[in-house]
């Protein structure tokens, strides 16, 4: 699976990335993780990438042209020119996809992220300021998400949740293939999470329940269902 985020904030992913379960899938080629800065994309010597809306209104919207360029410099060297920047000329059964981030897309769950966990090139764009131009959304993304009912400054973060939730489906990323079985919002499961405990058993007399220091695996797997959320 390769990343390939487009952001005006490059140096934002390093420290994520470059720890834990992501640090270790990249070291082991699992995943690729590439960040492209957008400013690279511009023509100017200012490397301007945004600009005031037309009709008015407050704030700046990051420009069509350089994210149009960065999206086709990506495809063009990952597909070798075989893959369309503009989305009415990708097939429906291709293995890459373009998102935009940004608080007007659609709620991003987790089947979202099995979804797209069987792809093997994701191109995440960072939406920033007021927005992004909407020619965008209508002619080269395939999907436009939010992760939330809240506004965030930029698509940086919303990048880093994708990239973190659908890395840690993919075969080999986790070091324990059964934590996926009792995943939360797994739709496999009639309950999602439950409350965990771990040594000691009793801390300040507060005391694990009895229950799951009991071994009776069918009474243990009732208390998860009764007491999850």
């Amino acid at each position: 699976m390769q990343f390939d985020i487009v952001t005006i904030f490059s140096e934002i992913f390093g420290s994520y990335f470059g720890e834990s379960i992501l640090a270790r899938a990249q070291k082991e080629n699992l995943i690729k993780i590439n960040v492209h800065n957008l400013r690279d994309y511009t023509t100017d010597k200012h490397q301007t990438v945004d600009d005031t809306p037309y009709g008015g209104g407050a704030g700046m919207v990051l420009k069509v042209d350089p994210i149009y360029k960065a999206v086709t410099n990506i495809l063009d060297k990952n597909s070798q020119g075989k893959i369309s920047v503009l989305k009415s000329e990708r097939k429906a059964d291709e293995k890459t996809k373009v998102i935009l981030f940004s608080a007007k897309g659609k709620k991003y769950t987790q089947e979202d992220a099995k979804r797209l966990s069987k792809m093997e090139n994701l191109i995440l764009i960072c939406g920033r300021y007021e927005g992004v131009d909407e020619r965008v959304a209508e002619n080269i993304v395939d999907e436009e998400f939010s992760i939330g009912e809240y506004v965030l400054t930029g698509g940086e973060i919303p990048a880093m949740v994708v990239v973190d939730s659908v890395s840690r489906l993919l075969p080999g990323v986790l070091g324990n293939e059964t934590s996926l079985d009792e995943e939360s919002y797994s739709s496999d499961l009639n309950y999602r999470e439950y409350p965990h405990y771990t040594k000691p058993e009793e801390f300040n007399d507060w005391k694990v329940p009895k229950v799951l220091l009991s071994g009776n695996h069918k009474e243990i797997e009732e208390w998860k269902r009764d007491n999850s959320i």
